[in-house]
């Protein structure tokens, strides 16, 4: 067992070189502890409580996106820039009758990730000694291609996608454990994958490239109509399947980011 704990900066300042326009990018930070007492080959199980140290979605400055963890219409008052750990509690005492605190990850493997099996098979459901899964709903004021980037808001920043591990030795693999889904009802699923390897249980995921960004339809996350608010749904887990998911990476720690910049048809960041 374990745990692991999109939008646009427009510049309208044309004078500024294109390289060095901000971005407006979202941030999912997450700092999760990884431990174990007993494996199998690949799952592991445990029996140690595993909880949900942070959980922090940040939009910069802009309005052209915002984000709430409910749809208000085209009200963009309500919407913020922002989504604290204590929302997400909220988000999850109501649904869940639970909080980040007390959350519980199994490892879990899926196919589409929606929906989620044990090593026996049995089905899983969101939230109780499985994955964490919640809500929130994004809206723009113009359309756009939500894609996940390793780009920083702005120079000297460093809040782009990555995943990355103050463990070392075998502890290392824990990097490669992590899954991140993100669901609309017009797109479906889209799973990330960091350090993506051979696929597992029949996955299609992606990961991002390394060095410069460059973004493609394999990118993409999510599609935003103007002035349309968006539910996405958010899963996080470790997935039991990974080769990585066993005795190497008990005790590990685990840091993820996750950034969201958006794109024009073309896949052109708008600036």
């Amino acid at each position: 067992m374990g745990f692991f704990n999109r939008v646009v900066d427009r510049m309208v300042d044309e004078k500024v070189p294109r390289r060095k326009r901000k971005r407006l990018i979202i941030c999912i930070a997450l700092l999760t502890v990884i431990s174990m007492v007993s494996a199998t080959v690949a799952w592991f199980t445990v029996n140690t409580f595993a909880g949900v140290d942070q959980l922090d979605l940040h939009i910069s400055v802009s309005a052209q996106l915002k984000v709430a963890m409910e749809d208000y219409g085209t009200d963009l008052e309500r919407y913020g820039k922002v989504i604290t750990n204590e929302m997400i509690d909220d988000y999850l005492r109501q649904n869940s009758n639970t909080s980040l605190e007390e959350i519980v990850l199994d490892p879990v493997t899926t196919r589409d990730g929606t929906r989620f099996t044990n090593q026996r098979g049995t089905e899983r459901e969101p939230n109780n000694r499985s994955y964490l899964e919640f809500e929130c709903y994004f809206i723009a004021t113009e359309e756009m291609w939500v894609h996940l980037t390793t780009e920083s808001t702005e120079q000297g920043e460093d809040d782009g996608t990555k995943v990355s591990t103050d463990s070392t030795g075998a502890k290392a693999d824990v990097v490669n454990c992590p899954r991140v889904g993100f669901t609309t009802e017009t797109n479906g699923t889209a799973i990330y994958e960091p350090n993506r390897q051979a696929p597992v249980n029949g996955q299609n995921t992606f990961d991002l490239p390394a060095g410069t960004m460059q973004y493609s339809d394999n990118t993409r996350i999510f599609h935003l109509e103007e002035m349309t608010p968006t539910k996405v749904t958010i899963r996080l887990w470790i997935d039991g399947e990974d080769p990585q998911c066993d005795d190497d990476v008990q005790d590990a720690h685990l840091a993820v980011q996750l950034g969201f910049v958006g794109c024009d048809n073309n896949n052109v960041p708008i600036s």
